[in-house]
């Protein structure tokens, strides 16, 4: 788990210590060891962890432990007295009668991207001491939880150890949310630019690519129609359909899971049931088809249900920042607090806004648009087989593709709740938009143009962007799993063969496995499966390879944005860790 060539310091992993706690006097807290490379971690009895410097830790033996004389019977007032004032109790109280000072505890902490296991109680023999180590002039070993003021005093003389320990601190003690100072895209003006183009690219995109020509350097095309862009019945279609994924969103079947550590205290609870969702909706279409609606109705009024899409985007977004004015502070997003009604509506006011049990912006990252996309992909498919009688390998290889990758996704749905999406952004606009609109018309354009162009392509050909999707699969799922089981506990015995390394901020960081690749293996697998997309529409236009383009440029953006929210994060542990795994996204290129 750690470097041979660090430095590895004298207590040993599982040994039982005291910690003195920074800023303070004569404050030794009993705590098991965790990790001794280069710095110790250490992990209390109330489960909190913590990492600190060699000077900062002293062993058992430094200290005599306190016994308590059978004859000596204390009365209930000194016996109450003891558990703050009296001597030998190197335990952090929990909470003070007098409403004082709360210790952290394992569930007020922020939820890490390593957090420590639940350890076993040590036994109370590890929770007096008497006198402090020689080293250390002679104080009284008062049982008070440091302060944040007491934290703010040290880190002036010990800013990388004691930083990490005031935003550790219970989130209670901070949950307010302040003015956002750092913005993105521009700003307001940015923001507003943005609501526009967006909805351009969309349309142009779309329209550029039709039968008859597929170039991005001529104006697409347009009848004038209202009715092309405008029809009753696709807006009918469209909000049905999402009414029917919300239905089956809040059916009381699938796994409740709890979401990450909010800024009241508090995790939201979230039903998983996407995949069921999914096969659902895939059996009811095969109704539709058995039935023979017109399924191929999406194709026909494609821009139509695409307009519907995305007014409703914009009407969801202002509903969204409308109902954010009347929540709580501490449920506002950090990123969209500026007081700008364009740029918070743009990046989302509030962070989790819900309807009842509803929660609306997991419930639209995954289900309308995601297996609304499935569903346009299965229409093409209806539309190819009235065309052409049967659906070209083409089309076929690249809906298999697509509705796996979504299948996946909805399987490991829990794995979302730790993504940026959901613990960092807002569900303003931007969001709203990207998973209604953005992500359902545009994502199909490979399928529409293989309904409306003839590829051919030989069986070893196909063979081969077979495996290289699958091996863009296997990066993905294989990385992202590494992932999510370390975050839930790195000290797994099914994680020993990785090796991590510690930060300043009392997390570790992968560096070995898929991480040691690059710093973002999972990017690098969704690129590779994203090109094998649009390799069966050919080589006779670049439309095609729209969505390989657009998220190479989507993931190199979030790349940087990770970055520079980890150097915030992890000072100089993050200098250490690029130091460890150069590459960004593709290994010795980037």
């Amino acid at each position: 788990m750690t470097s041979s060539a660090a430095k590895s310091l004298p207590h040993g992993v599982g040994e039982h210590v005291f910690a003195h706690w920074s800023g303070s006097k004569g404050l030794w807290y009993p705590c098991k060891v965790v990790d001794n490379v280069e710095e110790y971690t250490l992990e209390f009895e109330d489960g909190t962890t913590r990492m600190l410097l060699e000077k900062q830790v002293r062993s058992e033996a430094s200290f005599r432990t306190r016994s308590k004389s059978p004859a000596r019977k204390a009365s209930p007032a000194r016996g109450r007295r003891s558990r703050s004032k009296s001597r030998g109790r190197g335990r952090p109280r929990s909470k003070s009668r007098g409403g004082g000072n709360k210790t952290p505890t394992r569930q007020e902490k922020p939820l890490a991207e390593s957090p420590s296991p639940t350890p076993p109680r040590q036994s109370r023999r590890h929770t007096g001491t008497d006198v402090p180590p020689p080293a250390e002039p002679a104080h009284e070993l008062r049982a008070v939880t440091p302060t944040r003021h007491s934290l703010r005093i040290a880190a002036k003389q010990e800013p990388e150890v004691v930083k990490p320990l005031l935003e550790e601190m219970p989130m209670e003690t901070h949950k307010r949310v302040g003015k956002t100072k750092e913005i993105e895209f521009g700003g307001p003006i940015g923001a507003a630019f943005m609501t526009l183009l967006l909805p351009t690219i969309v349309y142009y995109v779309n329209m550029a690519c039709t039968k008859n020509s597929c170039t991005l350097t001529k104006l697409p095309p347009c009848s004038g129609k209202w009715s092309d862009f405008f029809d009753l019945k696709a807006t009918l279609v469209f909000l049905g359909w999402f009414a029917f994924q919300a239905v089956l969103a809040v059916l009381p079947f699938g796994q409740v899971v709890e979401g990450q550590l909010l800024r009241s205290g508090k995790k939201l609870s979230y039903r998983c049931n996407g995949f069921l969702s999914l096969l659902i909706s895939m059996a009811a279409f095969a109704v539709a088809v058995y039935f023979k609606v017109p399924v191929v109705f999406v194709y026909d009024k494609f821009l139509a249900l695409m307009t519907t899409a995305i007014i409703f985007s914009f009407v969801l977004s202002m509903a969204l920042y409308f109902k954010a004015r009347h929540a709580p502070n501490h449920a506002l997003a950090a990123g969209a607090n500026t007081g700008h009604v364009l740029y918070d509506l743009f990046m989302g006011h509030e962070l989790n806004p819900r309807i009842g049990s509803l929660d609306l912006k997991f419930f639209c990252e995954l289900r309308p648009g995601l297996i609304g996309w499935v569903m346009i992909n299965l229409c093409f498919i209806a539309k190819d087989c009235i065309e052409h009688k049967a659906p070209s390998y083409p089309l076929l290889m690249v809906v298999a593709f697509q509705t796996f990758y979504v299948a996946d996704a909805l399987w490991f749905e829990e794995a979302i709740l730790t993504t940026m999406d959901i613990t960092t952004e807002g569900f303003g606009y931007m969001l709203a938009f990207g998973d209604l609109a953005w992500v359902p018309f545009l994502y199909c354009l490979q399928t529409r143009y293989l309904v409306e162009h003839t590829i051919l392509w030989s069986l070893p050909g196909l063979a081969v962007i077979f495996l290289l999707n699958l091996t863009g699969y296997i990066i993905f799922r294989g990385s992202n799993s590494q992932k999510n089981e370390f975050r839930k506990n790195p000290y797994n015995p099914a994680l020993t063969h990785l090796e991590s390394m510690p930060t300043s901020a009392g997390k570790r960081l992968l560096v070995s496995g898929w991480w040691g690749l690059c710093r973002h293996p999972n990017y690098l697998g969704d690129l590779i499966m994203a090109l094998a997309w649009s390799l069966p529409c050919g080589f006779a236009h670049l439309i095609p390879y729209w969505y390989p383009i657009y998220f190479l440029i989507l993931l190199i953006h979030r790349e940087y944005r990770d970055e520079h929210s980890c150097q915030k994060k992890y000072g100089k542990s993050w200098d250490r860790y690029c130091e460890r795994v150069k590459y960004r996204i593709f290994p010795f290129i980037f």
